[in-house]
Formats: structure tokens, C-alpha cells, sequence
């Protein structure tokens, strides 16, 4: 299922890729596109939306509800 998360705190490649790892230690099939410009992060997994957001949340981003 696709998700569409708004986080804030991406300022960097670096952020991109501790963002993406988060997701991915969650769930390894998930696909993720961010776009740093926007805020941000669409996912294709079977992952909840909280449950995306929370992994997000504890690298240290903002995620909006």
C-alpha cells in the first residue's frame, strides 16, 4: 500500500539515506522515494502508516499527521 508521509529534518543525502534505512529495517520490500525539496516520503509497503512514521520518528525526524 502506498503512503505518503510529510518529514521535516531532511536536510541532507545523509538524511535521505537514514530515513530510508529506518523504513527499510521495517520492512526490507519496501520501496521509498523522498523528495527533500517537498518534505517528502512516499513508501510502498504493507507497513501501517504509524508504524512508518514511529521508525521515521526514531531517527530523529518530524513527521506530520
Amino acid at each position: 500500500m502506498k503512503q505518503v508521509l510529510d518529514v521535516h529534518g531532511m536536510t541532507c543525502g545523509h538524511c535521505e539515506k537514514s530515513v530510508t534505512t529506518a523504513i527499510k529495517l521495517l520492512d526490507p520490500q519496501a520501496e521509498v522515494r523522498i523528495d527533500r525539496g517537498q518534505n517528502r516520503v512516499e513508501v510502498n509497503s504493507t507497513q501501517t502508516r504509524e508504524a512508518l512514521a514511529e521508525a521515521i520518528r526514531e531517527e530523529g525526524y518530524q513527521v506530520a499527521a
